[in-house]
């Protein structure tokens, strides 16, 4: 059986250059504080987004790396 790892979003935007660690990290903080305090999940992508830390296109070039894996 082959096992197969498909590099998460957080992970590409980090290696891709467009965020910090930082910023993921502070993105994914809120994603569970917004979950635990019952608010609809959001996507890590559109976190970052609306942190101003990505562009839609830079969103649009990771989902293309991830389909391409």
């Amino acid at each position: 059986m082959t096992e197969v790892k498909v590099k998460r979003f957080g992970v590409i935007a980090v290696e891709k250059g467009f965020i910090t660690l930082e910023q993921l990290v502070e993105a994914m903080t809120l994603q569970i504080q917004e979950e635990t305090e019952g608010e609809r999940h959001r996507l890590i992508g559109q976190i970052l987004l609306s942190l101003g830390y990505l562009t839609s296109s830079q969103i649009d070039e990771v989902m293309e790396t991830m389909d391409s894996q």
